[in-house]
């Protein structure tokens, strides 16, 4: 067969899957895919930025553990009333919310504020892809579930994760470098785009046409105790979910920080690693998705995982610039390896759980993930920055991955709701 033959039929295959994706995965995959373009323009600066405001290592370390426990505790009532219902009101709360963060950084003249800020963006950005991913999570098939999240990750966190630090490197430079003044006018840019996003979702979304209890009580805490009905492989789960959100409390928020005052990187080099860290799911995102659909998630996140822990030593020895952007390419992984976590999630449980289920997770991964970002805070200050990144290698090593061999393979997975026998346990 002929390379154009075959490119032609390449293209008639995505074409193919992605028409018959529903309108309401494409909408909310767009909306994700801006949002996340504001957001990496402005990572690279966020924790420079707090620091730069009079923070210290513990307090931007309290500033982002703050956030995460209102978030995560507000996740268990966000998921019952999606359940109860609908999920449009809850996506549009969220995104006002993420507005309201990006004013509160764009106006901030000392670090107490970012605490507000942070405390709006992640209640915003909790409750936003909370509602997100029941859409990914209900609309979807499991045969395709992992290729179109993929897809939507490699357009979200990929392409437009490799333009939006490229941007706001040019822009800080123009602005006056890695200041607070220079950084401040990306705050603006951020809440412009999240408005868009708002008024996408407010006309485009369709509203819920009629509820998805399922039976379930409406008591919050019993409708919650009946998710745990579905078996013991749940709770083991849920550890191992927290675990792989860890990277966004310990590792994420310090990498920028780490690499401008202990290994010296400019604004530039802070934007290339943001860049690298977006360029590995967009080049192995869908390969990875379309792999872990034919042979199953756990074999993947298997593989995945040490090169999680390579990017984490390779950011603590860089030696120069190269090395911590070589370090950002694979620390992209952390995306890559979360797609398939959250494949299984959506799989473990029936449909009419969903929302429930999710924000279960929800609070245990952002609690979790606080109490490391504040522990974080405090080995940056106390031990010394370098020791953060090696501690995540000992807890990934020695808890997630005992616990996911231990539970079984989600791809093939029926449950009781689906007419089948075969359940978690």
């Amino acid at each position: 067969m002929k390379t154009g033959d075959k490119s032609i039929i390449a293209l008639s295959t995505w074409t193919g899957f992605l028409t018959r994706q529903p309108r309401d995965w494409i909408l909310t995959a767009t909306r994700s895919s801006i949002f996340r373009f504001f957001y990496q323009m402005v990572l690279p600066y966020l924790s420079i930025y707090t620091l730069a405001l009079g923070a210290s290592g513990t307090q931007l370390g309290m500033v982002n553990s703050i956030g995460m426990v209102a978030a995560g505790l507000l996740g268990p009532l966000t998921g019952w009333l999606i359940d109860r219902i609908g999920n449009k009101a809850i996506y549009l709360i969220g995104i006002v919310l993420l507005i309201l963060s990006w004013f509160l950084y764009s106006i901030a003249q000392s670090w107490p504020i970012i605490i507000a800020a942070m405390l709006a963006y992640w209640i915003g950005f909790g409750t936003s892809m909370h509602s997100c991913t029941v859409i990914c999570g209900s609309s979807l098939l499991n045969e395709d579930r992992a290729t179109a999240m993929s897809i939507c990750e490699t357009l979200a966190a990929g392409l437009l994760g490799i333009l939006g630090p490229m941007l706001g490197a040019f822009l800080v430079a123009r602005f006056g470098g890695v200041t607070v003044e220079g950084i401040r006018p990306l705050f603006y840019i951020c809440l412009v785009g999240n408005v868009f996003t708002f008024f996408m979702i407010l006309i485009w979304l369709p509203g819920q046409k009629e509820s998805r209890q399922g039976g379930q009580s409406p008591n919050l805490f019993k409708g919650i105790s009946q998710v745990f009905e579905k078996g013991k492989g749940l709770k083991r789960f849920l550890v191992i979910n927290a675990i792989s959100y860890i990277p966004h409390g310990m590792i994420i928020p310090f990498t920028q920080a780490f690499a401008n005052e202990i290994k010296g990187a400019d604004t530039y080099t802070l934007g290339a690693m943001v860049t690298g860290f977006a360029l590995t799911p967009f080049f192995l995102g869908i390969p990875v998705g379309r792999l872990a659909d034919r042979v199953g998630r756990k074999k993947l996140l298997y593989a995945l995982a040490p090169l999680v822990w390579l990017s984490n030593v390779m950011i603590v020895w860089a030696p120069n610039s190269l090395f911590l952007i070589l370090a950002g390419i694979v620390q992209g992984f952390i995306f890559v390896q979360s797609v398939l976590t959250t494949t299984m999630l959506f799989e473990i449980v029936p449909t009419e759980h969903l929302g429930r289920w999710l924000g279960i997770n929800r609070l245990f991964r952002l609690i979790l993930a606080a109490v490391s970002a504040y522990v974080a805070g405090a080995i940056w200050d106390n031990i010394g920055p370098a020791y953060l990144f090696l501690v995540f290698i000992i807890i990934d090593l020695f808890i997630r991955i005992p616990l996911l061999i231990s539970i079984p393979e989600t791809i093939g997975l029926k449950h009781d709701e689906d007419k089948q026998d075969q359940q978690v346990t």
